[in-house]
């Protein structure tokens, strides 16, 4: 049974009860004295009145309607949404830590200067790669600093090169980048098992190419098996290799992106290294590179120096800053925490194990939810509604929004572009197979529903205070009002 005060879905504005109040102020004469006549308001502000205790039950009640990484699960493919530890955050609020002044002189922050250094080393290490930066705040942003270090790289060699080949298996960020950076994006068409073929690249790279962004594992969800080819390639091009590094997950502790070839590649703090996911609060990104590219890295840097912690600030040859400081040293003091509880094996444990958890479920859901793929999955699965659904007139919207009514969050849809009526659903190790069998019997039961009655389905979902919105008139008519 569903308890009532849950069904109560009025603003607190309607909840008003004239002379109801939550906060008393003893002297609202003296605090009125301080304000110049000609601010005050001719009329009071239309504000709830309310009691503390109604206040708190209806923010509480509103919170419980959210779905989060820490409530639910979140199977959101291409996202990495992993458990972020509490101890994390208990690092981060240290006081020597969240208490230091950004102006502070390197004598006074010694504690975080040596913690970007180590981590700056350990990154450095599980990518096989030779320099970092921390500056960038996400993952689009570590792209488009990667893209200007490649920019000035070719224009201190005096070479004029202006075109960024992106495949179709890459994420979106990428040509959004490049178009960004005043690049030529030239797409090249996968192969039907997903990966970029080789052949057709030698046809799209030359002269004036300056990057391949390849993501690896792409975004159907497999390793690129021809990836040593694709290097050389690209290096007999003169050009740099780029890995989009938001899966670096299923790789993590197993393969270092620098033994394959890769120049440069980005990391997702919020995704690989457990940090706050979304939000629109700070996030944290990351590029490492080789040494030949290290000198337009942006500034500073931290070195040691006669057993100091110092900011190196390079030469002119940087390009400069790209966020203020450090970067989100709060942020990157999550990460530090997440890579100090984990041994170099564990870090291989954990990208097994989110193979292995794709895996299942894709396992598990296959006769009713056939997989792009025709082989073994890495770290995430991408999936679409079988012939019957099809057949009833049933879409992966239709599905996430099935999902919605049986307690979970729905998973990525409609990406990879390259897969119609994608479903794509990235576990991650942190989720127990407990909470993946209950996942993939919602999923059955989604389908059994859609089958049983379609339109019930096409109309779902029916437990939310919202329901079905009208996408398309959403898109052409925004309502923007508060």
């Amino acid at each position: 049974m569903t308890c009532a005060a849950t069904l109560d879905n009025r603003l607190s504005i309607e909840k008003s009860d004239p002379g109801r109040r939550g906060l008393w102020c003893k002297n609202p004469l003296r605090a009125k004295a301080n304000v110049p006549a000609n601010l005050r308001r001719k009329s009071p502000p239309r504000l709830p009145e309310l009691s503390e205790f109604d206040v708190i039950r209806h923010f509480t009640r509103l919170s419980r309607l959210n779905f989060s990484v820490d409530t639910h699960f979140y199977p959101l493919g291409s996202c990495t949404m992993k458990y972020n530890p509490r101890f994390n955050e208990e690092a981060a609020a240290l006081e020597g830590f969240a208490a230091l002044h950004p102006l502070a002189h390197d004598t006074c922050a010694q504690g975080t200067l040596e913690l970007i250094h180590d981590l700056s080393a350990r990154l450095c290490e599980l990518c096989g790669l030779d320099a970092i930066t921390l500056q960038p705040a996400a993952g689009a942003h570590s792209e488009f600093t990667g893209l200007l270090l490649a920019k000035a790289y070719f224009e201190n060699k005096g070479e004029t090169r202006n075109e960024i080949v992106v495949p179709d298996s890459a994420h979106g960020t990428n040509p959004a980048t490049a178009s960004m950076m005043g690049f030529n994006t030239v797409n090249i068409t996968s192969k039907p098992d997903g990966r970029l073929d080789v052949e057709e690249l030698k046809k799209h790279i030359g002269p004036k190419t300056a990057v391949l962004m390849l993501t690896v594992p792409n975004t159907v969800g497999i390793f690129e098996t021809n990836i040593e080819a694709i290097a050389k390639a690209v290096h007999e091009a003169g050009a740099l290799l780029y890995m989009d590094g938001a899966n670096f997950n299923a790789l993590i502790g197993m393969v270092k992106p620098g033994d394959l070839g890769i120049d440069m590649m980005h990391l997702n703090f919020h995704k690989t290294f457990s940090t706050p996911h979304g939000g629109g609060g700070p996030g944290a990104g990351a590029i490492v590179c080789r040494k030949h590219l290290a000198p337009f890295l942006p500034v500073p840097t931290v070195k040691k120096e006669g057993g100091k912690f110092v900011s190196d600030f390079g030469d002119a040859r940087s390009i400069g800053k790209v966020k203020a400081f450090f970067g989100n040293t709060g942020v990157l003091v999550r990460a530090y925490a997440y890579m100090l509880a984990h041994s170099a094996k564990e870090f291989g444990e954990i990208a097994v194990c989110s193979i292995i958890n794709a895996n299942y479920v894709a396992a598990l859901l296959k006769e009713m939810y056939p997989s792009y793929s025709k082989e073994y999955c890495m770290h995430e699965c991408v999936l679409t509604p079988g012939p019957d659904m099809l057949a009833k007139g049933l879409k992966t919207l239709d599905v996430a929004k099935g999902l919605l009514d049986r307690g979970f969050h729905a998973p990525t849809i409609y990406f990879p572009l390259i897969v119609h009526e994608a479903i794509m659903i990235e576990p991650t190790e942190t989720e127990s197979k407990d909470t993946l069998d209950e996942f993939v019997a919602a999923m059955k039961s989604v389908h059994d529903a859609g089958i049983a009655d379609p339109q019930s389905l096409k109309d779902a979902p029916h437990t939310m205070p919202v329901k079905r919105l009208d996408e398309v008139q959403a898109a052409r008519q925004p309502n923007l009002h508060w």
